[in-house]
């Protein structure tokens, strides 16, 4: 069986999943051989196909593991005890900063989200829509209290803002004149001036 940590203890899914989120963002996921993902990660071919079926499987798990975390985080922010503007300007702002934290799997998600094979597209697109769902329920509370607009429709509100989100893997580079946080604050405060009544 193959191990599951390496010689410094780190684990083996882990070490995988680091080098092929890597070189799929480097290289294209169709131009990335099982076998360099193995020898970047330092594991066999055993211990990949052991946790993760296919090269086809790592994919998915680089879609789903941001998606998780999203998806957490929103949950907090949506079920906290704040006022309705400061619950969606947080959860704005944080799908801003979770995507910058992971600029590389942004980039392979709209790159080679095709490659996937048809069941676990359905999937990705499912968890997409759910957080989405979401993330517009906190728009239509706050306009059904009246905090917010309705000129608009929600639907239109989260597709602006996430149009935004979706865009950071082609411009944004660490170490450029904004910070993470600043890029999540300027575009937060941008949906929130587009929601104001």
């Amino acid at each position: 069986m193959p191990r599951t940590t390496d010689g410094d203890g780190a684990p083996v899914p882990q070490r995988l999943l680091a080098a092929a989120t890597r070189l799929f963002a480097e290289q294209g996921y169709d131009r990335t051989s099982v076998q360099e993902i193995v020898e970047a990660a330092g594991v066999t071919k055993g211990a990949l196909y052991h946790y993760f079926g296919s090269k086809d499987d790592l994919l998915h798990e680089v879609y789903a593991r941001v998606l998780r975390v999203q998806q957490e985080r929103l949950e907090v922010f949506a079920t906290a005890d704040e006022p309705i503007e400061k619950r969606l300007r947080a959860a704005a702002a944080d799908v801003v900063v979770t995507t910058i934290d992971n600029l590389d799997d942004a980039s392979i998600f709209f790159r080679s989200m095709h490659h996937l094979s048809p069941e676990k597209n359905k999937q990705v697109r499912a968890e997409r829509r759910r957080y989405h769902e979401r993330f517009r329920g906190l728009v239509e509370e706050g306009q059904r209290e009246g905090v917010f607009s309705t000129a608009t429709p929600a639907d239109l509100v989260v597709d602006y803002h996430f149009g935004s989100v979706h865009h950071l893997s082609t411009w944004y580079r660490p170490g450029g004149p904004l910070t993470p946080q600043e890029v999540a604050d300027h575009l937060a405060d941008l949906l929130m001036r587009a929601l104001r009544p």
